[in-house]
């Protein structure tokens, strides 16, 4: 497995960038936590209006002086345009409110200041310390966030009430007996007193959505068509054709389909799909028992991908060839990954939340899973990118990620895996497909509801409404009723995230298709792998064009920008 020795003298252009990464580091502690930059831990940031207006102004300020910047090669042509097109997003979503208002069931405030604590270290005393002042900042933090959604809601923006119902039931579950924060101040009794503030900060926002913002939020979900385009931009880096992408979505939602019936007939002859999953879950071969045992699998089954595709498929540098399978302290029911810190002392990890109760698993669902949270997924994308320092500035490394990009090559990650020969066995690619089909079944669902496209025939056409969105999501979805209630919530409050995911993937594989039609013979797949991880995170546009050389001339194509 080769090492990385590629380094450039850095240029004008990074020290621009680099300026950048230190103020959002300043600006967001949350995020220099999750990036593991320390210096950060014990705060959290401004979600105030002021906060957010400095925000949008630091990107002002750093398109100014990109804008009077000159390349001098084609790793700074790539910078400018990947920071050109995510800043110029920032100061249009900052214009258009969308911070302001922000309040869903996964990704906004309330959740991603009691996320960041998963990642900070309780060994030692000064670490117990470190979180216990971040506990005492969250009060603060979520009355600047309420100020937030009382600015938007002045302009007429706020959250459906679905999602604040939502969140204000995550509060109360947080801060029940069994919740949340008892749980770790039981953990942690010397900075009981810290969390405990936390704790009553939580039931008060909790009272305050209810009496403050739940009366001003609208019933419907949808944030309408005019709106969309910009979220779906925010998460992907480019603009699809709305239209096209749906009628896309329901054709390989089809495609899935019959493959998924395929499988099913390798399973339990002459049965169907429901069948073949139901046969899958009583088998024994495919289960496991307590979360200790998943963890173990998991681990195993990570540290296997790494050595298997080293060196044939990937150059995996020697610091990346470590990930940790961990079981989050929450119960959610989501699976995640956090990418390493810059110096790979805390590793890259893929998180479990696995929901109260939860005691059996079958493999035969998880094993694509493992692919696409680790390697060749994202501990690969994401751990390869931040060990390439002497190639890549700051923000290239670490700042700059696309949801359609990176959940993207995931799903491309999958692909390949199946591609490869290593979901051969009838039941893991049942588990692939069975994944497959809720990305696709999302993206109709997630574009046809927020724009008001008319719903499919399946689920009776004409307008979408949650009954229509649950019956379309059981009949492509083969999950508990708890995780699915979740999933629609979260697709209802998160408009264009979900469908990045498969609309990536869709761009990626184009992407790879066209790299091997310029280069016909010459085509290598592992070549292909490590120029396109080396460019980083930047929106699809940009991969592209820095992929296939037309950003900034034929240079580009040649060499590791």
């Amino acid at each position: 497995m080769s090492e990385d020795t590629t380094t450039r003298t850095p240029t004008p252009v990074d020290a621009i960038a680099e300026a950048h990464h230190d103020a959002s580091m300043r600006l967001s502690p949350i995020l220099a936590t999750e990036l593991g930059v320390p210096g950060y831990d014990d705060r959290l940031d401004d979600f105030s209006p002021g906060g957010r207006a400095e925000v949008a102004d630091q990107a002002r300020r750093t398109l100014a002086a990109l804008g009077g910047a000159t390349a001098t090669d084609d790793v700074d042509q790539v910078t400018i345009a990947a920071m050109t097109e995510r800043l110029e997003l920032v100061v249009e979503e900052f214009e258009a409110g969308t911070p302001l208002m922000s309040l869903n069931v996964i990704a906004s405030p309330m959740q991603e200041m009691r996320d960041v604590i998963d990642l900070m270290s309780t060994d030692t005393a000064e670490g117990l310390a470190t979180i216990g002042a971040r506990m005492s900042a969250m009060p603060r933090a979520l009355d600047q966030w309420l100020e937030s959604l009382h600015a938007a809601a002045d302009r007429g923006m706020v959250a459906p009430r679905r999602q604040v119902l939502a969140c204000i039931q995550q509060t109360q579950d947080h801060t029940a007996a069994d919740g949340y924060f008892t749980t770790y101040a039981a953990e942690h009794p010397a900075i009981a007193d810290q969390i405990g503030e936390a704790a009553r900060a939580y039931v008060a926002v909790g009272q305050r959505l209810k009496e403050e913002i739940l009366p001003r939020a609208p019933e419907a979900d949808a944030c309408g068509r005019d709106l969309y385009p910009l979220h779906s931009r925010h998460f992907l880096g480019t603009t699809v054709d709305l239209e096209e992408t749906y009628a896309w979505g329901q054709e390989e939602l089809s495609r899935i389909t019959g493959e998924m019936r395929k499988v099913a007939e390798r399973i339990t002859p002459g049965a169907g799909v429901k069948e073949a999953m139901a046969a899958l879950d009583a088998d024994p071969a495919y289960q496991l028992h307590g979360t200790a045992e998943l963890r173990n699998w998991m681990q195993d089954k990570a540290d296997r991908a790494i050595a298997d595709l080293g060196g044939t498929h990937f150059d995996i540098p020697e610091p990346v060839q470590r990930i940790e399978c961990m079981i989050a302290p929450t119960q959610s029911g989501g699976i995640y990954y956090t990418g390493p810190s810059e110096d790979f002392s805390r590793p890259g990890r893929m998180w479990w939340s696995v929901p109260k109760g939860v005691e059996q698993f079958g493999t035969w669902r998880e094993l694509t899973t493992v692919y696409h949270e680790g390697v060749p997924g994202h501990h690969l994308q994401v751990a390869q990118t931040m060990y390439r320092s002497g190639l890549l500035n700051s923000w290239r490394r670490m700042d700059a990620w696309t949801s359609g990009h990176g959940e993207g090559w995931a799903l491309y990650a999958e692909r390949l895996m199946q591609e490869l020969g290593h979901l051969d066995d009838p039941g893991t690619l049942m588990g692939m497909y069975d994944a497959q089909s809720m990305r696709a079944a999302r993206v109709v669902l997630d574009i046809g509801v927020h724009c008001g496209f008319p719903a499919p025939a399946e689920v009776g056409g004409g307008d979408w409404t949650y009954d229509k969105a649950w019956t379309f999501l059981t009949a492509h979805c083969d999950m508990a009723e708890g995780f699915l209630r979740f999933e629609l919530d979260r697709y209802l409050g998160w408009p264009g995230q979900a469908p990045s995911y498969k609309i990536g993937e869709r761009i990626w594989m184009q992407l790879r298709e066209q790299a091997q039609d310029r280069e016909g013979a010459a085509f290598d797949l592992k070549a292909f792998h490590r120029r396109a991880l080396d460019i980083g995170g930047v929106g699809l546009d940009t991969l592209r064009q820095a992929v296939l050389g037309t950003l900034g001339g034929p240079e580009t194509a040649r060499t590791t920008s």
